[in-house]
């Protein structure tokens, strides 16, 4: 049995602070700041390249605010 799915990654944006971290150390430059601010009015990060992260999980262990999760499909 074989799956399509592929890893990605999303941001909570509430818990974003916008420091980013997670841009630096993405190895495939998945991760680019939103033009959208959360409640406290920070721009958050966000996946820019849909289908492209390797589920590597860099960004969520580097996040100080625990805001990424990845998923491995």
């Amino acid at each position: 049995m074989t799956t399509d799915l592929k890893p990605f990654m999303e941001v909570d944006p509430e818990l974003c602070k916008g420091c980013q971290l997670c841009l630096d150390v993405c190895p495939k430059g998945v991760i680019g700041m939103s033009d959208k601010l959360n409640a406290n009015g920070y721009r958050v990060a966000a996946c820019v390249k849909e289908g492209e992260c390797s589920g590597c999980a860099i960004c969520a262990l580097v996040c100080p605010e625990v805001a990424i999760e990845v998923y491995r499909g």
